[in-house]
């Protein structure tokens, strides 16, 4: 298989993705791929073009140790607490990065070279805790290519708009429902209303929208096969791109909207649509089915590494495989409804247990700094 080093040399179905209009982010961060030269190595190749993290990443990262021992050790020896050492580690991770990202972020005025950075997940319920997380996460990185993800919860939708009113650039995560992702729209387009009413310059703001896709079969598809039968079994694996297809459907709709044009006019940029979730979970499904069968025009599929290596290695990019797939959309998405499996009950949950796993990632996190910030004191003493 194709490695994304060797990938520079032969950037193959990458290449092609990206002709498609396709911007490849890597949805993965660490000192040690800082350091160690691999993400420039990505950058400079275009294999990536953006960078994105969340709390299980930076838990693997930082739980490990690896790469982080001299800073846990000044941190320890001043004394800081847990939440505060994460964040001075979380923070220079992402400012080294948005660094080795800054060509690409002004090459292509702002619309790659992003890295994203999430709130506190803890905060997901707290709208005006969020917003308070979202400024001083933007201040603590002071990159103006840092995205500040915000989950797509209920109270995150106004902290949404507030943060863009204020010319933050923010990545909105955890979306599973078309009807979810309206809102986050919405929110959005309501906060560049806002940023416009400060006279604050429109065009300097970006946004991705993040609508998870793996997560949706392995829920429907666990449903699907508890009911045994050809028709239920015949459905697995469409869910999930046909929830996405008619995500794109809708991000076709919105900012064609006169409500968009009004804004579009004082040069405001879309609100992209990123797949994330796009590692299948399935080993029956291709390892590139999240990718090949999501490509359109003014996308970002965030991929982690295994990933990116496959798409290399074996990708099979043959153009815009989304936006003539609607009807077949609709039509898989309502035969797994009348088999009694509920759309609204399904995305619902994969919200809360999204949530809920990024919590337990962060709080593994803190709970693993707090023992490396205790022993490495009593070694200072």
């Amino acid at each position: 298989m194709i490695t994304v080093t060797e990938a520079i040399a032969t950037p193959g179905a990458l290449k092609r993705l990206a002709d498609e209009g396709v911007s490849i982010w890597l949805d993965d961060l660490s000192r040690k791929r800082i350091t160690s030269g691999s993400l420039a190595d990505l950058v400079a190749s275009g294999s990536a073009v953006g960078v994105t993290t969340n709390p299980s990443i930076f838990q693997a990262a930082i739980g490990s140790g690896e790469g982080y021992e001299e800073q846990l050790t000044d941190l320890a020896v001043r004394g800081v607490t847990v939440d505060e050492a994460v964040r001075m580690m979380t923070t220079a991770d992402v400012r080294d990065a948005a660094d080795i990202l800054r060509p690409v972020y002004d090459a292509s005025a702002g619309r790659d070279g992003r890295v994203s950075i999430e709130v506190d997940p803890r905060l997901a319920h707290d709208t005006a805790a969020t917003v308070a997380e979202a400024k001083q996460l933007a201040w603590l990185v002071d990159r103006p290519n840092v995205m500040i993800k915000i989950p797509a919860t209920e109270a995150g939708l106004p902290a949404i708009t507030e943060v863009i009113g204020l010319g933050i650039s923010v990545n909105v995560t955890l979306i599973f429902s078309l009807e979810r992702y309206r809102e986050v729209m919405a929110a959005y387009l309501a906060g560049l209303e806002k940023a416009g009413e400060r006279g604050i310059d429109l065009s300097t703001i970006h946004s991705v929208a993040s609508f998870f896709v793996s997560r949706v079969d392995s829920e429907i598809d666990k449903r699907l096969t508890g009911l045994g039968t050809e028709e239920a079994l015949g459905l697995k694996g469409r869910a999930a791109l046909a929830n996405a297809r008619l995500a794109y459907e809708a991000y076709e709709d919105v900012f064609a909207s006169d409500r968009w044009l009004a804004l579009g006019g004082d040069k405001a940029n879309k609100q992209r649509p990123l797949w994330a979730s796009t590692g299948v979970k399935d080993p029956a499904y291709k390892d590139t089915l999240y990718v090949d069968e999501l490509v359109a025009p003014g996308t970002v599929n965030t991929m982690p590494e295994a990933t990116l290596n496959a798409v290399a290695d074996h990708g099979e990019i043959t153009g815009d495989t989304v936006t003539g797939g609607y009807a077949q959309a609709r039509a898989d998405l309502a035969a797994v409804e009348r088999l009694g499996i509920s759309y609204d009950e399904v995305v619902q949950q994969l919200e809360d247990e999204g949530v809920a796993k990024f919590e337990a990632a962060w709080q593994e996190l803190l709970d693993a700094v707090a023992k490396s910030l205790k022993s490495k004191g009593a070694d200072a003493r």
